[in-house]
């Protein structure tokens, strides 16, 4: 009797504990979402959030342009004059009905590009600025490599479904993701780029002054959620309605990336999955410090030294001691491991400051920092003339002592 009543609390221990234990983001794989693919990204750290075959390759239309707008920020100046070929004006609508021979200063063709989306003015950017379609597509996938998109191939600046000898254009969700992350947070132009994506509407004239031209923000979240901050629509027949964007309170920056959200008449799913979303990770996710205090690590033996072993320390930031201010969104409850792997044996000589570990951060088992583990002092070769040296130090030390 006793056995059955003790099996007895101890289910009704584990129900309230499941009750009461905080949600994993795992836990809502089966959110509800018109998205065939969409992720909920921590800006900060690039931590998914949330995810939905968020590494499925798929087309992403005009999504594609925050990489155009932030290649071509990055590698020419606002002042560029921008010559309208024949290519970009017999480019599809939407677009900004360029004439060939025209010209225009970039600035205000980026504004054309993210605010209205036109398909003429990214040819033209992507012709000025790379030379040719084919020069700035390079250039693009060149960028993407270097933000870290392994599963990401770009073909034309505008997004217009394409396909070459390597493949067809497209992207992941999570690597759109990482994009906008990218634009927002770690280019010497994310400044420009909000700048840009948060204009309500923009006038401008051809370089003559002979003709005028006026630009609306498509990006409706502006409007219907006050914490957005940027974002990029997307449209074609095979990736259906796409959508980048991002929202941020109280120092939380999120980000939402949807493909293939929906196809005529559905244009506003993007809207409804990304609002869900958004709430999702406001309610359900808090700042936290990844380094709360200094690591501690041993000390390391030294075979053929002075002494036989070294102190050691995290080297956080270039500072050894100072805390990292590394930050990563994470739902209560929720704990950061840290692993440090340090080297089981150093040969003298030791330099101080030379690296002899690391120590990694981790949340839910994903590594998001790393710093060094470096020796404290110098610890030289042990050998006849350094013996000797350190004999007359000790006898100085004790006859000025």
């Amino acid at each position: 009797m006793k056995d059955r009543w003790k099996q007895c609390v101890t289910w009704i221990s584990c129900f309230f504990i499941l009750l009461y234990v905080p949600q994993t983001a795992a836990a809502y794989e089966e959110m509800e979402l018109y998205a065939r693919s969409a992720v909920l990204m921590d800006g900060d750290s690039g931590r998914i959030l949330y995810g939905r075959g968020e590494d499925t390759p798929m087309p992403m239309a005009s999504t594609t342009k925050i990489m155009t707008c932030i290649v071509a920020l990055e590698q020419a100046e606002l002042d560029m004059i921008c010559t309208v070929s024949e290519n970009a004006a017999a480019q599809p609508k939407v677009k900004l009905g360029m004439i060939k021979g025209d010209t225009f200063y970039l600035e205000d063709l980026l504004y054309s590009l993210m605010l209205e989306s036109h398909n003429d003015t990214a040819v033209c950017i992507a012709e000025a600025v790379g030379g040719s379609v084919q020069g700035f597509a390079d250039r693009m996938n060149q960028k993407a490599a270097q933000i870290g998109c392994e599963n990401t191939y770009y073909i034309t600046p505008n997004g217009l479904d394409a396909q070459d000898a390597r493949g067809e254009h497209h992207t992941t969700a999570e690597e759109l993701a990482l994009v906008m992350r990218y634009c927002l947070r770690q280019s010497e132009c994310s400044g420009l780029f909000l700048k840009i994506t948060r204009a309500a509407s923009h006038t401008f004239t051809n370089v003559a002054g002979s003709r005028n031209y006026s630009c609306t923000n498509h990006n409706a979240l502006l409007t219907i959620l006050k914490e957005a901050v940027s974002g990029k629509t997307g449209f074609t027949g095979k990736a259906g309605y796409c959508y980048i964007g991002a929202a941020q309170r109280d120092g939380r920056l999120l980000i939402v990336s949807l493909l293939a959200c929906g196809w005529p008449n559905n244009k506003g799913y993007k809207w409804v999955d990304t609002k869900k979303l958004v709430k999702y990770g406001f309610e359900n996710f808090e700042k936290r410090l990844l380094v709360e205090q200094p690591q501690k690590t041993a000390d390391i033996c030294v075979s053929g030294g002075s002494v036989p072993s070294v102190a050691t320390a995290v080297d956080y930031a270039g500072t050894t001691g100072k805390v990292s201010n590394t930050t990563v969104l994470m739902q209560p409850g929720e704990q950061v491991e840290v692993r440090t792997k340090l080297a089981e044996n150093l040969q003298a000589p030791v330099q101080k400051g030379q690296e002899v570990g690391r120590v990694s951060y981790l949340v839910g088992g994903t590594v998001y920092a790393q710093y060094p583990v470096v020796a404290r002092e110098v610890v030289p070769v042990w050998n006849y003339t350094s013996c000797l040296r350190e004999l007359i130090h000790r006898i100085l030390f004790l006859y000025t002592g």
